[in-house]
């Protein structure tokens, strides 16, 4: 299976982690990403402490915990190639999920925040899949 198939079939639940420049962390819970093609995946950001992050330090850790018993899952190492606001797209891609706040109907402006897949890893493994 591969990776876009994986987060397609797979149930769990995302945390994505940034850092800034001056290397505070950040970690916040992301819904599974959007897969553009199989090296390259993007996530729909609010202007919030993730997207000020990506500013000036383009790297993230996306970690996927499978549903179930035991510690299965992967990260993802990332670098930010690009973002854009184009809101037609970000609503074609939206889930139709409402989470709180960070919903549909909430104010503010949305990013869609593309990614280079870096690396892959298992959740509890050093070696690269």
């Amino acid at each position: 299976m591969n990776l876009s198939e994986y987060f397609e079939n797979v149930q769990g639940k995302g945390i994505l982690a940034t850092a800034d420049i001056s290397g505070e962390v950040n970690a916040a819970v992301y819904a599974r990403p959007h897969f553009m093609d199989e090296t390259t995946i993007a996530f729909i950001m609010a202007e919030r402490l993730t997207h000020e992050n990506l500013q000036s330090n383009p790297h993230a850790c996306y970690l996927f915990l499978e549903e179930g018993p035991g510690y299965a899952g992967k990260r993802l190492y990332l670098t930010k190639t690009e973002e854009n606001s184009n809101s037609e797209l970000i609503k074609d891609l939206r889930r139709g999920h409402r989470h709180g706040e960070h919903g549909a109907d909430s104010n503010g402006n949305r990013y869609l925040v593309y990614f280079r897949i870096d690396k892959v890893l298992s959740l509890t493994s050093s070696q690269t899949e």
